[in-house]
């Protein structure tokens, strides 16, 4: 197998020593280059041509986020954020920029280990865009008849459709260009499971929030669920709805593979809503959400999923796709005016929307 080369990028001698102590570990990854500051992980990115830069956001001379910007100006690299907690608002600005994802930075304990090493050989392989400047955003059938909607949708509510989006790597970038072109005027609740590192969900919401129409926030237990509104769930819990139309968050299992699960919010949403429900699965690695989609397939709700020219990883969205329980497939900048005519029960546009 060949070596995998990694650029890091941070102030700290410390940091660095336990990332390049992780990233050496089994041999198929090589660092070759250290940077102490922005200015020097960008000049480094010209110079090695490296497979994946990572990226402390915090440093000196060049911060991270100004960093991130001037590589993806000049050459598209990888680029995998590994910055603290207190970041966290940052980090998705540096997103925004062109950075594919954001984690917390690692320790050595083994958990930690895997966690990084499995996002760097899966992102090391993806293909970026060079960009040629910052993009702007101003903030601005029926159920079955022994369907659980069946009965729900005598219990008051204020909205007809719901929407559930699943998503995972490259979900933040997919749902920054999808959420931004929704109306403020959409009808239906939005609740998101976005695979994310712990600690991470609070700036996430509120770098949506700056993009967006509607209001973004993280899902609290017992929230009634409200039009027009997008709900986030935590890492640290998995997000449910209830017949009450609230939102419930759950502890998840300690050794759940996915923070938070994809296909507990989907089944919730497809147990209470049925053929009321909109099942939307984007970009990501793994299997996860592709039990919650059939659930709302087999309820009689829409299903669409993002096709694979327009995701980061075509993963999550394939599985669902070859089990046969997504109806519409579309590129990302189709899939906003598919929801929208789905949202208030319009008919689709007549022409073909292209894969």
């Amino acid at each position: 197998m060949s070596d995998i080369r990694i650029v890091i990028a941070d102030d700290s001698q410390l940091a660095r020593d336990v990332l390049r102590n992780i990233l050496t570990r089994d041999g198929d990854i090589e660092i070759v280059g250290e940077a102490s500051n922005g200015r020097e992980a960008v000049e480094l990115a010209r110079r090695l041509s490296p497979q994946l830069i990572t990226m402390d956001l915090n440093m000196p001379i060049m911060d991270g986020l100004s960093a991130i910007e001037e590589i993806m100006h000049t050459k598209g690299i990888p680029i995998l954020v590994v910055s603290d907690r207190s970041d966290a608002e940052t980090a998705y600005r540096a997103i925004d920029v062109g950075a594919l994802e954001v984690m917390q930075k690692p320790t050595l304990d083994d958990e930690d280990a895997e966690r990084l090493l499995a996002r760097v050989r899966l992102l090391s392989g993806v293909a970026v865009i060079t960009r040629l400047r910052r993009r702007t955003t101003s903030a601005m059938p029926t159920a079955p008849v022994n369907s659980p909607a069946a009965y729900h949708r005598h219990t008051p509510r204020a909205f007809q459709r719901i929407v559930a989006i699943a998503c995972s790597t490259g979900g933040p970038q997919a749902l920054a260009y999808l959420l931004s072109k929704l109306p403020a005027d959409f009808p239906a609740p939005v609740v998101i499971a976005q695979h994310i590192s712990h600690g991470f969900i609070e700036g996430m919401a509120t770098w949506l929030a700056s993009l967006c129409s509607l209001p973004v926030r993280v899902a609290q237990h017992g929230e009634p669920l409200k039009p027009g509104c997008i709900y986030l769930s935590p890492s640290e819990s998995n997000l449910h709805v209830t017949c009450s139309h609230r939102l419930q968050l759950q502890q998840g299992p300690e050794n759940a593979l996915y923070h938070p699960s994809c296909d507990a919010l989907l089944t919730s949403v497809a147990d209470v809503y049925g053929a009321d429900a909109i099942g939307v699965i984007l970009t990501g690695m793994g299997r996860d959400g592709v039990t919650g989609m059939r659930a709302i397939h087999l309820a009689g709700g829409c299903t669409l999923a993002q096709n694979e020219a327009s995701s980061v990883i075509y993963g999550m969205n394939q599985e669902a796709v070859n089990a046969g329980v997504v109806q519409h497939i579309c590129s990302l900048d189709k899939l906003p005016s598919k929801l929208i005519c789905k949202a208030n029960d319009l008919p689709s546009p007549a022409r073909p929307t292209p894969l």
